[in-house]
């Protein structure tokens, strides 16, 4: 009897790791990267993002950078409601929750095109709200982050889930 509660927890761990394990990271702009006149509507508009996802962002370093803002930053290539900003070239961001997340570059490059819209569809493994918030504004690892918070909520639901399937045997 304990061997099949053994049993069934350990697939229910693999199951929860490799869902949390198929995260995609997605290249704004492909091969183009983070750079004027390139059509990243478009871009995004070909892409399927999940809660959970990547996306990142390559460019030159200190001539461009990442801004997250609210939908009127976007709109009008502000900074209003600036929630991240990443300045590193090689930005990994998490995309943790569904809903439309707003980036541009910050500087003076988002009249020339540089902005991304992306709607993010909730995942396979949707665990929910993050535990711990999204990186402070500046952060040097953004993603370091999303690694702290959703293991231990996948870690919740394996220990739930075979907590569960002990019970039920």
């Amino acid at each position: 009897m304990a061997s099949k509660a053994l049993l069934l927890a350990v697939a229910v761990a693999v199951a929860v790791a490799a869902g949390c394990a198929d995260a995609t990271d997605h290249i704004v702009g492909a091969n183009r990267g983070w750079n004027p006149n390139i059509n990243y509507s478009g871009w995004s508009a070909n892409q399927t993002f999940y809660a959970g996802d990547l996306i990142s962002f390559r460019y030159q370093k200190g001539t461009h950078n990442v801004f997250a803002v609210n939908e009127t930053g976007y709109d009008n290539c502000t900074m209003a409601g600036v929630t991240g900003n990443w300045t590193s070239g090689k930005d990994f961001i998490p995309l943790p929750d569904p809903g439309t997340y707003f980036f541009i570059c910050g500087n003076g490059f988002c009249q020339a095109g540089m902005k991304v819209a992306i709607t993010v569809a909730p995942g396979i493994f949707d665990l929910g709200p993050q535990i711990y918030p999204p990186p402070a504004p500046g952060a040097d690892n953004p993603s370091a982050s999303f690694t702290a918070g959703a293991w231990p909520a996948a870690a919740a639901v394996v220990t739930a889930l075979g907590a569960a399937a002990i019970i039920a045997l």
